[in-house]
């Protein structure tokens, strides 16, 4: 399944030494950087430190950059103590590294301060990863993220690689990250954190959504993982967002708990990354404005779950990571924790994540999924739209 939520953090700049920066290569306009979605619809790719090559995601809500506890003990570099940061689920231990050089497409810097800390799989997409490139190395320059064609790129500021519709962007001075706004049910919702760190669409916090929710919405609830570790939160559709000039139908809503992460940042909630891959986006806060131009993706419904289960995937079989209220799942008695080894008769086997079979949790309303427990019972599964 698409993870639902990860590396959400917000980190302040724990480190005491100031990085040196070098900039961009005259070139940086051809140095495009290639990136997979991973998992966790999340933007990996490789960067270079130290003359090795570090697998990284581009997460603009990370205020410092991170490299992984896990890579610096297998480097066995040299670290400082820090402190603590906020992040999705509670507070976690950091601490400072430095690196000698650094490159990423057109950017080169020598002499960098990055903050380390614990990088779980569930907060990447269960996928092993070395560094979160965040605020500190990309908010200088524009920021130029084409999904179509999978790839980015960083330029000088001010640069307009293309037209699109402009939204106010920039960066937060107490908290030092992206920042813009949007309008829902005609109020204007702000700040917001841009956060291409965050698979999910579009993040509010309860009081945001008290104040701009639609009459008797439909609303369920979601498992999100961040590096603090798993919360349960609330989900939604809205008939129209609007961003800048730039208005965006049947946008799915995730609705923190009462003092939840945006409460105690200060936000009042999170643009994610399966908002902004249906357009072509540069950042470029120096120039105060995110540039959305229209995508592949822009006109494609949002895909909701119908089965009420949240899975996640492990050799030869699926967990329930989460019962979203209201869904056939719920009414099915299925509980946290139950396994399912096969589906419509055919087992999970290694290939399953990848294959269109794994689709059936989001299928056509009405269908009928037979699903064989680990326990060698057999339960069904009618699909119905739920909210």
């Amino acid at each position: 399944m698409r993870r639902l939520l990860s590396a959400l953090l917000l980190l302040c700049a724990f480190a005491s030494a100031s990085a040196h920066a070098d900039g961009l290569t005259a070139d940086t306009e051809a140095r495009w950087v290639p990136f997979d979605l991973g998992a966790g619809n999340q933007i990996h790719f490789t960067l270079t430190l130290d003359g090795a090559p570090v697998s990284a995601i581009l997460d603009t809500g990370v205020s410092t950059s991170i490299l992984s506890r896990a890579y610096v003990v297998r480097h066995k570099l040299k670290v400082q103590p820090a402190g603590a940061a906020d992040a999705i689920g509670g507070r976690i231990a950091t601490d400072v590294v430095q690196a000698r050089a650094l490159a990423m497409g057109g950017l080169q810097r020598s002499g960098v301060a990055l903050s380390v800390a614990t990088l779980p799989a569930t907060a990447t997409g269960n996928t092993p990863i070395d560094m979160l490139v965040g605020r500190d190395l990309t908010a200088a320059y524009a920021l130029d993220i084409d999904f179509d064609a999978h790839r980015f790129r960083l330029l000088p500021s001010g640069r307009m690689p293309f037209t699109g519709a402009s939204a106010p962007l920039a960066i937060s001075p107490d908290r030092m990250v992206y920042v813009s706004e949007m309008i829902m049910g005609g109020a204007r919702v702000k700040p917001l954190q841009v956060d291409t760190g965050d698979g999910a669409s579009v993040t509010l916090s309860q009081r945001a959504w008290q104040f701009v929710k639609p009459a008797a919405p439909l609303e369920t609830t979601a498992l999100a993982y961040g590096l603090g570790g798993p919360i349960v939160m609330g989900r939604a559709i809205v008939p129209r967002v609007v961003s800048g000039t730039e208005i965006a139908t049947d946008v799915e809503i995730t609705i923190e708990p009462q003092g939840g992460f945006s409460d105690s940042i200060g936000m009042a909630g999170r643009i994610g990354l399966a908002f902004l891959q249906r357009y072509r986006v540069l950042l470029d806060p120096g120039a105060g404005h995110m540039i959305l131009k229209p995508g592949a993706l822009a006109e494609t419904p949002t895909l909701r779950s119908t089965s009420g289960l949240l899975l996640g995937t492990e050799p030869g079989r699926l967990r329930v990571l989460h019962v979203m209220r209201g869904g056939p799942g719920e009414a099915g008695g299925w509980k946290t924790g139950d396994t399912i080894c096969s589906v419509d008769g055919v087992g999970v086997d290694a290939g399953y994540g990848g294959s269109a079979a794994a689709g059936w949790t989001v299928g056509a309303p009405g269908r009928t999924v037979t699903l064989g427990l680990c326990d060698g019972s057999v339960r069904r599964l009618t699909l119905q739209q739920f909210y």
